[in-house]
């Protein structure tokens, strides 16, 4: 700019001297220039230099700058161009200067910096795990102008993060440096100094009378205090998560009537050891509810939507009850379910405050009940995997139907059961169509993985190679395996259960078994047909010859119907069974008749059952279950041989026994995602027959984690291994000595279980929750033993793993709380700790 204005003065000195005056057009040299101390020309042209990555022309596009435009000097012109170039952001430096003078003509280059572009980025300060998800979050793009907005976001987005973390005194310094790959391009290192955490120490409140300090700290979800005997609380203060726990507060003042409450002030106190926060609250009067009235509503008079209503005159006045009791009531019905469900789409309803008189509040509901509308359309979108027909069948509205609100959410939950889709994704969106009164429902799923596959394998002694192949296939398409292109790798989704196992240990032990499963016989009605095949070889001690070895083996098949129920309700299922199974003994001590003298070594046993089953299932989620229950009712029958005419009351040729087995699970929403489990297990097995005595199978052994790899022997004869956590497991040396629990089991068990569940991740490829229980039970082996307050009591913690290809996996810690006696083979423990694993879903 300097050398413009000395050009421009000795002009002015070489036409004083010379008596030169400025060349022009007729009308130009007619019109004076204005009289204000600037030399005014016409702009001849404009250049650009200095930019090598931006476009000349755009770059004088910006400046507003024409040619013919008049410019003063000095002036306002160039000011306002060098002013709307550096606006952009993408420049470092700006200079004008004067190429040339023709006459009045002026030209101008514009002298350019470009600022420098990004080419990476990096963190200095911190661990590599904060690094990489500070890229994600900042999300600084390759090439971009690296300009002062872009440095000043960068460093407020990396601020923010920390700060979050209660890292208040977090600094970041930014640098530049030059990438000697890549001209004009600079690498940003980005400095973080975190600076120590910065945790609440103290939480107080000013004005509160109806509740305690305590009371409402324990409405502040994410801000809490840190204090040494809260080894759980982090202390950490989130701006963000704080002012949604003011929200909370008061969202808990307006529960219990005070509609007025607010929050006057709350301030933040830096200490030497913390922060101190101190909350003011002006609670207000608290309100009740008075009258409520009525209007608009034909289909159900006053008294009926009162009852349904539920809230009595006199009660604590409370928007967030209102509002349940009117349109989502997770524990009950509501007035809107009832139109709802029977077809009225279009209701409204709109709560209105008619008269406030003191404490008291006169409410009129004014009700708009619409027509009702109708199912038109159907859609379904999401499933990749599974077949529309295997969707469609579990929906309960079907097109000509009254749209019913509570068959939305019963179909919703049907399909997060069937185990194939995401249950956290599976949508439902109803699309009212007023004009002529139907309604489309569209459906949306997410596929997740279901097949599991399970690989394991070792080496063990005498017994060679221990090993174990299972597959299962829970929606495979019998009908689509005829075509080779379905093979990838099994035809899928039609919903049928496939499942192989192989499990050899060796020469010792061997079993495969085969099972499928129709949920849909003909695909008309929800009528489930399986059958499966069972094959099991176990040889013990050293000799595995034919003729002198000892063994057990098995051959068991077995046929199953079950249909879904409409009464009580259509969450009831009943199945019957009728499964056969061929024993084969040589030179084993294994009893049959007799739990008390081992005397049969060689033979032969059959076994008999018809099976019934009665089972009612109301959960949200087999995942991760937040509500519903699970309950099942199962009776085993073998026929009564021995009250046969003529049949001999000890014969071993058909085994026979009645056994009954009762499990109950409830799940109940706690606070959030936090979830109370309770849990009742009973199991008990009888003879026809007083005069003959239980043999070993199908016994009750407790303890551990319920796994039950205490012998092929027992899992031969069909031991139930039931969990206690805390206990050693059925066969290990310190286990709970019912009588005989060593080596049969015990004819009788009872058991119960408190466990909180919260979950750490529900992504379906691998839903993680951490728990803590409290459960008690044991196993007697005759009736006369049976007490079921005589229990073995533990606690703990654990954590489960599903993952959709390996099924359930976890661990506990369980502490038991009761001496286990010695016996003769059992030298007893006192109470003591103990770790179990858990593989596959166990559910006693």
């Amino acid at each position: 700019m300097t050398s413009f204005f000395n050009q421009l003065r000795w002009l002015a000195v070489l036409l004083v001297l010379f008596g030169g005056a400025a060349v022009g057009t007729p009308a130009q040299a007619q019109t004076a220039p204005p009289n204000d101390g600037a030399e005014h020309f016409v702009l001849g042209g404009i250049t650009v230099s200095g930019a090598r990555y931006l476009d000349n022309n755009t770059l004088i596009a910006l400046t507003g700058l024409k040619i013919g435009d008049p410019i003063a000097i000095p002036g306002e012109e160039i000011g306002k161009a060098i002013r709307k170039l550096w606006d952009q952001g993408i420049l470092g430096d700006v200079s004008v200067s004067t190429t040339k003078i023709e006459g009045n003509k002026i030209f101008l280059d514009f002298n350019l910096k470009e600022r420098p572009r990004l080419s990476r980025f990096e963190f200095t300060g911190i661990g590599k795990g904060q690094a990489d998800e500070l890229k994600n979050k900042i999300k600084l793009i390759r090439g971009k102008v690296v300009t002062d907005a872009l440095l000043n976001n960068t460093r407020t987005q990396v601020k923010k993060f920390y700060t979050n973390k209660s890292y208040l005194d977090v600094k970041v310094n930014i640098t530049q440096r030059p990438d000697s790959a890549l001209s004009n391009s600079v690498v940003l290192v980005i400095n973080v100094d975190k600076g120590d955490k910065i945790r609440v120490r103290d939480i107080a409140f000013e004005g509160n009378e109806a509740f305690s300090d305590r009371k409402l700290k324990g409405k502040l979800k994410k801000t809490k205090e840190k204090k040494p005997y809260k080894l759980l609380t982090s202390g950490k203060f989130q701006r963000t998560e704080y002012e949604e726990d003011k929200q909370k507060l008061l969202d808990f003042y307006n529960a219990q009537g005070y509609r007025d409450a607010i929050i006057v002030s709350d301030t933040l106190i830096r200490k030497d050891d913390g922060l101190a926060l101190r909350i003011t609250v002006d609670e207000g009067p608290k309100y009740y509810f008075r009258n409520i009235t009525w209007s608009g509503n034909y289909l159900y008079d006053d008294k009926t939507l009162a009852s349904v209503l539920g809230i009595k005159e006199g009660s604590a006045y409370s928007k967030e009850t209102l509002d349940k009791r009117l349109n989502y009531n997770p524990t009950g019905q509501d007035i809107t379910s009832l139109y709802m469900n029977d077809g009225y789409l279009f209701f409204s309803i709109e709560p209105v405050e008619t008269k406030i008189e003191g404490d008291s509040i006169d409410i009129e509901m004014r009700i708009n009940e619409g027509v009702q509308a109708r199912v038109k359309d159907i859609n379904i979108a999401g499933n990749t995997k599974t077949s529309d027909h295997v969707i469609r069948r579990e929906i309960q509205t079907l097109p000509g139907d009254k749209f019913n609100r509570e068959l939305l959410i019963r179909t919703q939950q049907r399909l997060s059961g069937l185990g194939y889709f995401d249950p956290e994704k599976v949508g439902m969106n109803p699309v009212p169509n007023p004009a002529d009164g139907t309604v489309d429902i569209n459906y949306t799923v997410a596929e997740k993985p279901s097949d599991q596959i399970t690989l394991s394998g070792g080496w063990g002694g005498y017994a060679g190679f221990i090993g174990t192949v299972g597959l299962v296939f829970n929606n495979f398409s019998l009908r689509k395996a005829g075509t080779l292109s379905n093979w990838r790798p099994v035809p899928a989704g039609d919903g049928q259960r496939l499942a192989l196992n192989v499990q050899a240990n060796g020469l010792q032990y061997q079993a495969y078994s085969f099972s499928f499963t129709e949920p849909w016989l003909g695909g008309r009605k929800p009528n489930s047909f399986s059958f499966s095949l069972n094959k099991t070889i176990s040889r013990f001690g050293t000799s595995f010859d034919p003729t002198t070895g000892q063994f057990i083996k098995s051959n068991s098949a077995s046929i199953a119907l079950g249909r879904r129920l409409r009464f009580p309700d259509d969450y009831f299922t009943l199945s019957n069974s009728i499964s056969i199974t061929q024993y084969k003994f040589q030179n084993y001590p294994l009893n049959i008749r007799n739990s008390a003298v081992s005397e049969l070594t060689t033979g032969d046993a059959n076994n008999f059952v018809f099976n019934t089953t009665l089972a009612r299932n109301s959960i949200d989620n087999p995942t991760y279950t937040r509500r519903g229950s699970s309950l099942s009712l199962s009776l085993s029958l073998t026929p009564p041989y021995s009250l046969f005419p003529g049949a001999h009351p000890n014969s071993t040729q058909w085994l026979e026994y009645h056994k009954w087995m009762f499990d109950a699970s409830w799940f109940t929403p706690l606070v959030g995602k936090l979830v109370l489990n309770s849990r009742a297990h009973f199991g008990f097995l009888g003879a026809y027959n007083s005069n003959r005595a239980l043999g070993p199978f199908e016994r009750f052994k407790l303890g551990g984690s319920g796994l039950g790899y205490g012998g092929a022997a027992n899992f031969i004869v069909g031991t139930e291994y039931i969990g206690l956590r805390g206990y050693a497991d059925p066969n290990d040396q310190e286990a709970i000595p019912t009588a005989q629990q060593a080596d049969n089991g015990g004819i009788a068990y009872n058991k119960f279980v408190m466990e909180m569940r919260y979950p750490v991740s529900l992504n379906p490829a691998a839903t993680v929750y951490v728990l803590g229980f409290a459960e008690a039970g044991n196993a007697f082996n005759t009736y006369s033993q049976y007490n079921p307050y005589k229990l073995y009591r533990s606690a703990g913690i654990g954590a489960r793993v599903f993952m959709s290809a390996f099924g359930l996996l976890g661990f506990d810690y369980g502490y038991g709380f009761d001496t286990v006696p010695a016996t003769l083979t059992n030298p007893g423990t006192g109470p003591k700790g103990r770790f179990h694993f858990i593989i596959g879903q166990q559910i006693r």
